[in-house]
């Protein structure tokens, strides 16, 4: 589904390299975890691919569904199927959750040549996705994320994933700000979303997240590089000894 080679990008502003040859293949199906000390390009690694404004590819491919990702715009990217959950969700006054998910929904739809759903038809297709997240129906009329708990704030960017049926999940450390009941129920939520279509990317620090999200792979970054890729084998490494005990073993 998605095959990045020897990437490479830096921020816009400041010109400073963050990735310096990235390669990762993700297959249809597949969950993969990326761990790495703050730094390393994770997240960095997260906005490229979904087209942030802030970095520039200096060099390197990426295809997705066979398609050159960097010849699409960020809502191309979208459209296709590629989604991204936000690390700080940011808050937008004024606008309704249910607003906002009907018009990114039917945007996905129109895409796809699908009819679009109207307000009616949009209910009875969100309601099953809060009930998978066991939110109340009257998150809908609140605005997005505005005075949301961090818990809140990561739910609803899954129920986003729910809701736009993506193909391929980017989660930048969705486990951060959880307390243990709320990073399960997300992590449920996730789960059930899992389908053989279906393709996960997460970014997080901790065992606690892959310990109810198995990952297929685990990834370790340095430098704007992958250094390791295993199971979660990596991960026993890094709670017994850190980083520097993984480069030990290696």
């Amino acid at each position: 589904m998605l095959e990045v080679t020897d990437l490479q990008a830096k921020i816009v502003e400041t010109g400073q390299q963050i990735l310096n040859g990235v390669s990762i293949t993700v297959r249809e199906g597949e969950v993969h975890a990326i761990m790495g000390k703050n730094g390393s390009g994770k997240s960095t690694l997260s906005k490229v691919l979904v087209g942030h404004p802030d970095y520039e590819v200096t060099g390197g491919t990426a295809t997705y569904k066979g398609k050159n990702l960097f010849d699409l715009e960020p809502e191309e990217r979208s459209h296709e199927g590629l989604f991204l959950s936000f690390q700080s969700p940011i808050e937008i006054p004024g606008v309704s959750n249910v607003d906002f998910l009907r018009m990114a929904c039917n945007a996905r739809r129109k895409a796809l040549g699908q009819t679009e759903f109207d307000p009616l038809e949009f209910y009875a297709h969100v309601i099953p996705k809060l009930e998978l997240l066991k939110m109340d129906p009257t998150f809908l009329n609140r605005n997005v994320n505005q005075g949301f708990s961090g818990g809140e704030k990561k739910r609803n960017e899954i129920l986003q994933l729910a809701v736009l049926d993506a193909d391929m999940a980017i989660l930048d450390e969705i486990d951060s700000g959880l307390d243990i009941d709320a990073l399960r129920d997300v992590a449920a939520a996730v789960n059930g979303l899992n389908t053989p279509e279906r393709s996960v990317l997460m970014v997080t620090h901790y065992r606690r997240l892959l310990d109810y999200i198995k990952p297929d792979y685990v990834h370790v970054m340095e430098a704007g590089r992958i250094t390791t890729t295993g199971g979660m084998e990596i991960v026993d490494t890094l709670e017994e000894g850190g980083y520097a005990m993984l480069k030990t073993a290696a």
